[in-house]
């Protein structure tokens, strides 16, 4: 199967490549430093977005010289251009930003070019579909700002969260199966070959970066996953002529969506930009509340599983209510181990009046980092 091979060459060379990257970012000093602003308390590589692009690109490329692309009709062929490319350029851009820090100005400026140019070649959302009404489709204007604002929209929410060890690799790599899954199921085989090896490059890069991590992905790892899962998520699953197509894929990425939703707003209400850096992401106020750094994340992880499960049973998976179900289970599980977490520092501060030194939430959770 095409799909098993983009997972695996994708995740082998990952694996493989990781190390390498980050003695290359050792000995050049691409480092990200504590401040008193981050949670990390060591200088970590910040370029593993290198190793996750490469694992990506070489799963597709083996697959479009093996022929899996073929048969594609123009309009079709455009399309996977637009995603694959545009990653490419999404990549060069946070890449850029790793090595020079750019404004976040000349950032968005860049991307909204690229995404444009994606939209121009067909990476479009162009209708919704609605139960009573049928199907309408937007005027081009509204075409491009809505497609805009996903795809450039996504590529940061992703970024958004890459503020502990595992956490965006992680949630990217659970949305990219949700999608895999979702997209075989509406029968888009080239936006699932993309979605598997995305899939794959994630799960290899989480052996160097799941706490205690080895490395980060940085900027050009977090703006390629976001921008290519919201590529999938137009190519593969918006434009399909269902009443649920277009609500699929904010479902299965509503994680990182309301997150940087919440604090976007949260920002601009205190008169502050939205890019201003603060402590108000969810991974924050878990950390906060007392849980451990790897708690908070597979509590988020519990998070992304559970609403792409749901977006699978909408889909109208076979047994998807059953998926649903386990994944009910195991946020619940999860969701009482962190409210259990939670609970141990006020019985300390009863019992003792004051909280032990490794129990104080933010600033004493070790190896980790926040933007």
């Amino acid at each position: 199967m095409p799909y098993l091979v983009a997972f695996l060459a994708a995740a082998c060379v990952v694996l493989w490549a990781t190390p390498m990257v980050k003695a290359v970012g050792i000995r050049s000093g691409q480092l990200d430093l504590p401040d008193e602003r981050k949670i990390h308390q060591q200088p970590m590589v910040r370029l593993g977005g290198i190793s996750i692009f490469c694992g990506n690109l070489v799963a597709l490329l083996l697959l479009w010289g093996a022929g899996a692309f073929g048969g594609l009709r123009t309009e079709q062929e455009y399309e996977i251009w637009g995603v694959t490319i545009g990653g490419v350029l999404f990549f060069l851009i946070g890449l850029a930003d790793d090595l020079f820090r750019l404004s976040p100005f000349s950032r968005l400026l860049m991307q909204f070019t690229v995404a444009t140019a994606a939209w121009g070649v067909g990476v479009r959302i162009e209708f919704v579909s609605l139960p009573v009404l049928g199907t309408w489709f937007f005027p081009a204007w509204l075409s491009l700002l809505i497609t805009l604002f996903w795809l450039v929209g996504m590529a940061n929410a992703i970024n958004f969260m890459d503020g502990l060890d595992g956490l965006a690799a992680g949630v990217s790599g659970i949305a990219a199966v949700a999608m895999l899954i979702v997209t075989l199921l509406l029968d888009r085989p080239s936006a699932a070959m993309i979605a598997a090896a995305l899939a794959g490059a994630c799960l290899g890069f989480l052996r160097y970066n799941f706490n205690p991590a080895q490395i980060f992905m940085g900027d050009g790892g977090a703006y390629f996953l976001g921008f290519t899962l919201a590529g999938i998520g137009v190519i593969g699953v918006a434009k399909v002529v269902t009443t649920l197509a277009v609500a699929l894929p904010f479902c299965i990425l509503a994680v990182p969506i309301l997150d940087m939703s919440t604090v976007i707003l949260k920002r601009l209400s205190r008169g502050q930009s939205p890019f201003h850096p603060d402590k108000g992401h969810l991974h924050h106020r878990l950390l906060k509340a007392g849980l451990s750094q790897r708690h908070s994340v597979l509590l988020i992880y519990a998070m992304t599983l559970w609403v792409g499960s749901l977006a699978l049973a909408l889909a109208g998976l076979p047994a998807g209510g059953t998926y649903l179900g386990g994944a009910s289970l195991v946020l619940g599980g999860v969701a009482w181990g962190a409210w259990q977490r939670h609970r141990q520092p006020t019985k300390r501060i009863q019992g003792r009046g004051s909280l032990p030194p490794g129990d104080r939430g933010v600033d004493s959770q070790p190896d980790s980092k926040s933007h």
